[in-house]
C-alpha cells in the first residue's frame, strides 16, 4: 500500500466548501469523482485544511492510499478530467504515517481588498471603497501576535477542544491596488481570518481603537467581531510540512 499526498489549487466560488457535504458540491467530492472516473476505483481523501463555501486556494492538500503507482502522466490526464476551476498540482509518495492534517507546521492565508472599481479582481478580492488607515491596520496586525486565545474569532457550533492557536505572521501591505493581510499560524478556527480581517476593518475605519480591538480579543466572545468579509477576498496560499515525510 502506498500513501500518497495531493497538492491542489482552487477556485471555490463554485463549490460549497473543501470538505465532503451532504446535497451541495465541494472540491473534495469532485476530486474523488475524478479519482474514481479515471483509476476505476473508489479512493477515499482525507483533508488537510477545510476552507468555507467561495474560499479560494493556491495550495492545499489531501492524502490517500491506495495499491497503484501513480505518475506524472496520472497526474496529467486527472486533470483532463478535473472542472476547469480544479487543478491537481502535484502528487507526492509520503511515508506510510503521513498525515495532511495533523503533520502541517502552519498555514497560510491572505485577504484581499480593493477599493477602486475593476472587473478583475470582482471575484477574488472584497471591493470596499471607504478610507482605510493602514498605520492603524498595520497596529492591529502586530497586535495580534501578541495573543494565543482567539476565542472571539471562532464562529459558534465548531469541534474544537480549545482556541489556542500560534500566530508567528500577520502583516498588511499594498500591491497592485491591493490592500492584502497575510496571516500564518500552526492552524486557523472556523471562520478565524474574516473575523480578523473585518474587526481590523472596523479599527482601520476608526469605528474602533486599538485598544477596544484588544478588549475583542481579550472578551473571548464571538459576538464581539466583525465576520462580515465575504470568502470570495480569502486564499489559502500555502501549508508547509516537515520535509522527512516525503520520500
Amino acid at each position: 500500500m502506498h500513501r500518497y499526498f495531493l497538492e491542489t489549487s482552487y477556485k471555490g466560488t463554485n463549490y460549497s466548501g473543501f470538505q465532503v457535504q451532504e446535497n451541495a458540491n465541494s472540491i473534495q467530492t469532485e476530486i474523488e469523482k475524478a479519482i474514481e472516473t479515471f483509476f476505476k476505483q473508489k479512493i477515499d481523501l482525507t483533508g488537510s485544511s477545510r476552507t468555507d463555501a467561495g474560499v479560494h486556494a493556491l495550495q492545499n492538500f489531501f492524502h490517500f492510499d491506495t495499491e497503484l503507482n501513480i505518475t506524472e502522466k496520472d497526474l496529467y490526464r486527472l486533470n483532463a478530467i478535473l472542472p476547469k476551476d480544479i487543478i491537481a498540482k502535484n502528487i507526492i509518495a509520503v511515508k506510510p504515517d503521513a498525515h495532511c492534517r495533523f503533520d502541517a507546521l502552519s498555514r497560510e492565508y491572505q485577504y484581499f481588498i480593493y477599493r477602486s472599481k475593476d472587473p478583475f479582481k470582482a471575484d477574488r478580492a472584497w471591493f470596499y471603497p471607504y478610507h482605510l488607515d493602514l498605520n492603524i491596520l498595520e497596529e492591529a496586525a502586530t497586535i495580534i501576535k501578541s495573543y494565543n486565545d482567539f476565542t472571539s474569532f471562532s464562529k459558534r457550533n465548531t469541534q474544537v477542544k480549545n482556541f489556542i492557536c500560534s500566530i508567528d505572521y500577520s502583516e498588511w501591505t499594498m500591491k497592485d491596488n491591493c490592500m492584502i493581510y497575510t496571516v500564518r499560524s500552526n492552524r486557523f478556527l472556523r471562520g478565524m481570518v474574516k473575523g480578523l480581517v473585518g474587526t481590523m476593518i472596523k479599527a482601520g475605519r476608526k469605528l474602533i481603537t486599538l485598544d477596544q480591538f484588544k478588549n475583542i480579543i481579550e472578551a473571548k466572545d464571538c459576538t464581539k467581531a466583525n465576520f462580515t468579509p465575504p470568502a470570495h477576498g480569502l486564499f489559502l496560499v500555502a501549508v508547509d510540512y516537515p520535509k522527512n515525510i516525503f520520500l
